[in-house]
This record gives structure tokens, sequence and C-alpha cells, in this order.
């Protein structure tokens, strides 16, 4: 009875049919809640359908029951990778390994997990041991052209994955992959042939979708370069992001300093100076502006996020704040200004607002919401431009940026 539930399940997850296999495991599970196999599949039903926490409980409940099987370890860390709990992830696909290591597949999932954790040398490493046990593993070739394209051996990492697609050329990973890798090489053009094949044959992987709009908005010259940038910061290390991050911050000040010290360097400073901070500016709100502007694109509803979409309406509504108080300024000096600056300030928390850890970036960003506007009220009540409450959220502001470089280098 339970063998043909089971099978009927399997028939179901792979059909994509997850509602009516989620149906059937349960019944299995009713029958014999120590069913290893059926609370695997439970958990990975939960996985296509992004019920993480839910999908670690089950799986953590098989491992109590068998604590010795490779294969619920190495369900576990792909749980912990989609949740992006890096280290965790890690030692689970580390477990899985240790258990067997004979299994390409475990091999394979290390590499992923060392890619994502920026060890690309290691990746490597454990991508090449996938593939001494199965050299069509395409998973291992996959991770293997990620490790080499970090290397910078792209020559070797674009082989590897045609490698891959000659293997399977209908497989939707490896051309979202190789798309990925054609965008951070420049290529974008041949990047979006692969994402739109990739697009055919899963045309719901977030993975693709993400790099075809990427792709897209890349087109534009500004954000080509921007998107340069974010490969190449998201390419370090953490402690490298940081050395970039203070360094540019303290080269800033010093050259501010030295400006306002030096009249005679001030018309040659003074430019450079702009420049890095409309630079600095511009990596925080390039994305949701750009998302914003990408939304006349025909395909960009289609391909951004709610989240996405959410940000880059508050970041439109930030600009129409900046707008305005531009205009009052005619008017109300003290008061435009006030509003221009709450407007212009605002983008930032305002386009991070649904970013992970939610719980901060949400509470954060609306705290400074209210503070602004209370500090705005109070300025149009007495039309003095600084009062506590705009102290504070002007203190507010330069801790966010911080704060938020962070968690974005934690994450």
């Amino acid at each position: 009875m339970t063998e043909q539930l089971m099978e009927r399940a399997s028939l179901l997850f792979e059909q994509q049919r997850y509602k009516e296999a989620e149906k059937s495991i349960r019944e299995v599970l009713m029958i014999e809640p120590d069913n290893i196999a059926g609370l695997n599949l439970l958990a990975e039903i939960k996985i296509q359908n992004e019920e993480y926490d839910d999908a670690l409980m089950i799986i953590n409940n098989a491992i109590g029951i068998v604590p010795d099987y490779d294969v619920l370890y190495y369900t576990k860390a792909r749980i912990l990778l989609n949740q992006n709990k890096i280290k965790l992830a890690l030692e689970a696909s580390k477990e899985a390994l240790s258990l067997d290591p004979y299994d390409p597949n475990n091999h394979a999932l290390l590499g992923l997990t060392l890619n994502h954790s920026k060890q690309f040398e290691d990746a490597l490493n454990a991508a090449n041991e996938a593939l001494e046990i199965d050299g069509s593993h395409i998973l291992a070739l996959n991770v293997r052209s990620t490790a080499l394209l970090k290397l910078n051996r792209k020559e070797d990492s674009f082989s590897t994955i045609e490698g891959a697609l000659n293997e399977d050329p209908n497989n939707s990973y490896t051309h979202a992959n190789f798309g990925w890798g054609l965008l951070e090489k420049g290529e974008t053009d041949k990047a979006l042939v692969h994402f739109k094949e990739a697009l055919k044959n899963d045309p719901n992987s977030e993975f693709t979708q993400a790099g075809m709009a990427e792709a897209l908005k890349s087109k534009y010259l500004v954000y080509k370069w921007f998107l340069k940038y974010s490969f190449w910061m998201s390419n370090l290390t953490s402690k490298n992001q940081w050395i970039f991050i203070i360094g540019f911050y303290l080269i800033s000040r010093v050259l501010r300093s030295v400006s306002e010290s030096n009249e005679a360097l001030q018309p040659y400073l003074t430019p450079v100076i702009i420049l890095l901070a409309i630079f600095a500016f511009s990596t925080w709100i390039m994305q949701p502006l750009s998302n914003l502007l990408f939304r006349l694109n025909k395909f960009g509803k289609h391909l951004l996020t709610t989240d996405e979409i959410k940000s880059s309406n508050l970041v439109g509504i930030s600009i129409i704040v900046l707008m305005i108080g531009l205009v009052t300024m005619l008017f109300n000096v003290n008061f435009g200004a006030a509003l221009s600056v709450f407007g212009f300030t605002l983008m930032i928390p305002l386009s991070r607002l649904f970013d992970k850890p939610t719980s901060f970036f949400l509470s954060y960003g609306i705290g400074m919401l209210l503070v602004g506007c209370i500090a705005l009220f109070s300025v149009f009540m007495t039309n003095e431009l600084f009062n506590s409450f705009s102290i504070i959220y002007l203190v507010a502001f330069i801790a966010f940026q911080w704060l938020s470089n962070y968690f974005t280098i934690k994450n």
C-alpha cells in the first residue's frame, strides 16, 4: 500500500504537481510515521514551495530517526542554502560527504556551498572530486565553472559549462548559470540567449528571472557599470569588502579635509569629492531606481519580484517628495530644504525595506520615516531647520549606512 502511494507521490513530484504529491505523502506518513523516504520527499516538496522552515523541521525529524543517512544531510544543506544560512549549510554538506564520500552529489553540493561562502579554490577541488567519480555530473560541472570564473580563469570556466550543456542541452540551471557567467564577463547579448533558453524549460525559476532582468537592465551603460561594480564587490571576501568600504570613507574624509584647509586645491578636489559622493549614493539606490524604470519595459513586470516592485515604488515616492521640496523652496526656504533632504535621504532606507534581515530593515526604515515626519512638522511650525528630531534623523541616516553594510556583508 505505502509503496504504491510513494510511487504515486514521486511521479506527481516529477510532474511538479506538489499539492497532490504532498497529499499522497501524508497518507504514507499516516501509515508509517517514520518512513524516511516519505519524510525526505515531503521536505523536497516544501523546498519547491519555498516553505523552508517547515522543510527544515521535517528533515531534522528524519535525522532524529536515522542520524547516519547522508541523503538527509544533503537535503538539509540545500534547505539551509535557500535560507542563506551558509555556515550551517556547509556543516550539513560536510556531514553528508563524511557519511558517503563516494557519492558525487555530496561532493558537488559541498562545492556549491563553498562557492556561496567564497572559498573558490576549495569549491573547485570539491567539484573536481565529484567529476572524478562521475565525469558528466551536471551540478559538479556548474560548480566547477562558477569557481573557475570567480578565480578569473574564464576560458576554463566557459569550456566547462559548455561541456555541461553538451551532456544536457536542455538543462535550465546550466543555461541560467552560463547566462550569469556571461553577464559577469560583460557579454550581455549572449547572456540573454541562455536566459531565454533557461526560461523555456523552467519559466518559474527566480534564479533565471533575476538574471534575465539584470541582463536587460545592463543594456543601459550606467547600469552596466554598476553591475560590474556589484560583481566585483560580491566576489570579495567579507574582510576585503570592509577594507574597501572603510578605505573609501577615509579617502573621502581626507580629501574633504585637505580641500577645506587648502583653498588652492579646492577647484581640483571639489569635483573629485562630488563624484565620490555621487558614486557612493548611486550604489545604494541604483537597483530600486533601475527597477522603477525597468517597469516601463514590456518584460519588467514579469521579471521583478513583488518586493522589488514595492521598493521601486517607495523610491519613486521619495523622488516625488524631493521634487515637491524643491518647488516648496520657492515659497518657504527652510521647510522646502528640509522636505528635499528628507525625500533625498529616505531613498536609501526605503530601498532596503524588504531586504534580509527583514526585521531590521523594516523597523529601521519605518522608524526613520516617523522621526523624519516629526522633524518636518517641527520645521514647518517653527521655521527652524535644525531641531532635536532632525538631528536624530541625520544621525540615524549615517548609522544606517554602516549597519546596512554590516548586514549585507554578513548575508
